[in-house]
């Protein structure tokens, strides 16, 4: 194990040796409605009129994001901050330049009929993909209902299949997240949500980042990113139908159970991300790795501080 981390290491620091001469710039993302600006900038044409040329590439799972940002096939990750502290607790040094969106019942637990809270989870299966959200999401809520990972039957399969294998009655329980939550429910009343991100704010949120040396190398380009993301955060607010709309097609979810998942997503334009990680995201850090820390001692031995996986020389040189 201690030699795979090391490889990998070794892979993320060549990849970032000559990402200098990659064209375009390559963002990894998943199907979750909080990267929707992204793909609104790229169907509006917002990062080439920021003189950036990015190319985006879908992935189903944050293992093979990792993967593929160690092996140089991509060069900026859509990653949960929870997701930039496990790397860095595998040697990983990522640092996040934007912060994208924060949820509130956009992540959730779901149940079928038979399990009604969640101290009812002892002994049952539980979907969840291991490493992402998911993961952070059902430790918190075992917590909190003096209950652990060791008192369920955990099944890891990616966040975007964990509702269908609800549905399917393959397991009892499924942490997921939209478009999949209201997919679920929309399944009947024989499933239900038992607890979601709002139930504890700021827990669940979503960065843009990149290998350190990367990212210290490309101001001026990861600029251009960031004023894309803004501009597309404005059009979506302005136009909330055809910006949905675009959303809505990407993550493969109906407009009319968008809407309905949309309204459990934050997003986070220029000004507002600068007030964030100047200030509030910087505890929020702290306690979502002493949350991982105490679900997995073994494996999360550093706790950062905010400022520790982040970088925002691109982002302030947007405010001066």
């Amino acid at each position: 194990m201690k030699l795979a981390t090391t490889l990998l290491a070794l892979a993320l620091g060549l990849a970032a040796g000559t990402a200098a001469q990659a064209e375009p710039i390559k963002i990894g993302l998943q199907p979750w409605l909080g990267y929707g600006p992204l793909w609104i900038a790229e169907k509006q044409g917002f990062f080439k009129e920021q003189g950036v040329d990015v190319q985006l590439v879908n992935f189903g799972w944050d293992a093979d994001l990792a993967v593929a940002l160690a092996s140089g096939n991509i060069d900026v990750t859509s990653i949960a901050t929870n997701g930039v502290i496990l790397q860095l607790n595998n040697g990983i040094d990522l640092k996040a330049f934007m912060l994208m969106d924060g949820s509130t019942t956009a992540d959730a637990v779901l149940a079928n009929k038979a399990v009604n809270s969640i101290t009812e989870l002892k002994g049952k299966k539980v979907a969840y993909e291991v490493g992402a959200t998911s993961d952070l999401l059902i430790n918190y809520a075992l917590k909190v209902n003096g209950m652990s990972l060791k008192d369920i039957e955990a099944v890891p399969i990616n966040a975007s299949d964990a509702g269908l294998a609800l549905i399917a009655g393959r397991v009892d329980v499924a942490v997921t997240y939209e478009p999949y939550i209201s997919a679920a429910l929309s399944e009947g009343p024989d499933f239900k949500i038992l607890f979601s991100a709002g139930e504890k704010p700021g827990l669940i949120s979503d960065v843009l980042a990149g290998p350190a040396d990367f990212v210290a190398a490309h101001t001026a380009e990861l600029q251009g990113i960031i004023r894309a993301w803004d501009q597309a955060v404005t059009y979506l607010r302005e136009n909330p139908d055809a910006g949905g709309q675009i959303i809505a097609d990407a993550v493969g979810s109906p407009m009319e159970e968008f809407k309905t998942a949309f309204a459990g997503v934050q997003l986070f334009d220029i000004k507002e991300n600068l007030a964030e990680l100047d200030g509030p995201f910087q505890a929020t850090v702290v306690e979502i790795g002493g949350l991982m820390q105490e679900a997995k001692p073994d494996e999360i031995k550093i706790v950062p501080a905010g400022d520790a996986i982040l970088d925002l020389t691109a982002l302030k040189g947007l405010a001066q």
